[in-house]
């Protein structure tokens, strides 16, 4: 079984673990960004929820931010939800945190509990696409799902 495989695999797992009836696809090309992504599935790229790790500067504590794929977060609004200011995460502290690659990391089902705030522009679909552990695979969900698996605020950060 190739890596990819194994890695969708085993947050299909998780999801169901979580009571998600939703399935993961694996993509024939990469899904790194929302461009590749929205091409690949066929959707607008809006309808990508993009998952970026930020590392708070004063703490060091990850946050996770779901935003759509057009959106790029708005740092200062980031800062006056968490009274803390995002910082750059590298490559090591994302995969240690979340335990997922970069390009790969989905919306939940983390190697350890992480605070997350949802772009409140992403509620205005009908169905969003995440990435599902690999940068090659995807799964499909409502906002209303996502919002409840993730247990995260939804807020304006773009």
């Amino acid at each position: 079984m190739a890596e990819v495989s194994k890695q969708a695999e085993a947050f299909q797992q998780k999801l169901k673990g979580m009571g998600s009836a939703r399935e993961v696809k694996e993509l024939p090309d990469s899904a790194r960004t929302a461009q590749e992504a929205a091409d690949a599935i066929g959707c607008e790229i809006a309808q990508i929820a993009k998952s970026i790790l930020f590392k708070l500067q004063q703490s060091g504590e990850p946050l996770l931010v779901i935003a759509s794929g057009t959106n790029r977060i708005d740092e200062q609004k980031v800062l006056q939800h968490t009274g803390d200011a995002p910082g750059k995460a590298d490559a090591k502290f994302v995969r240690e945190h979340t335990g997922y690659v970069i390009g790969g990391v989905p919306p939940m089902g983390h190697a350890e509990p992480i605070r997350t705030l949802i772009d409140k522009d992403l509620l205005q679909y009908d169905t969003i696409w995440a990435a599902a552990g690999h940068p090659k695979a995807v799964f499909e969900l409502t906002p209303e799902e996502l919002t409840q698996l993730t247990q995260a605020d939804v807020v304006q950060v773009c």
